[in-house]
């Protein structure tokens, strides 16, 4: 929820190119285009997760979420998201989640 508020402050629809790689930053959690999904414009794309782009930018954040814990899996794991690292690691976040009963 943390990288949520930094990375799009809550915004299914933000995007954010990125001009040194030519990349773009999709949705709640900016799930970058060079690594994890399709967005026909970037080069070498690898699309980790195998979604469009455009999934990326729904109201249902149902594949955001399918795609984060993808990324979440790899070696970075949450650090490959700066907005994580700014803003939320050796942080407490337990503030983000204090009312879900979690």
């Amino acid at each position: 929820v943390c990288l949520a508020q930094h990375g799009s402050n809550y915004n299914t629809q933000t995007t954010n190119y990125n001009p040194g790689d030519q990349s773009t930053d999709y949705g709640i959690f900016q799930i970058n285009s060079r690594y994890w999904c399709n967005d026909d414009k970037t080069l070498r794309a690898v699309n980790a997760c195998g979604i469009p782009c455009s999934a990326l930018l729904q109201d249902d954040i149902t594949p955001a979420m399918q795609c984060a814990k993808r990324v979440v899996r790899d070696p970075q794991g949450i650090r490959a998201w700066s907005a994580w690292t700014r803003h939320c690691q050796h942080k407490d976040v337990s503030e983000y989640i204090g009312n879900c009963g979690v």
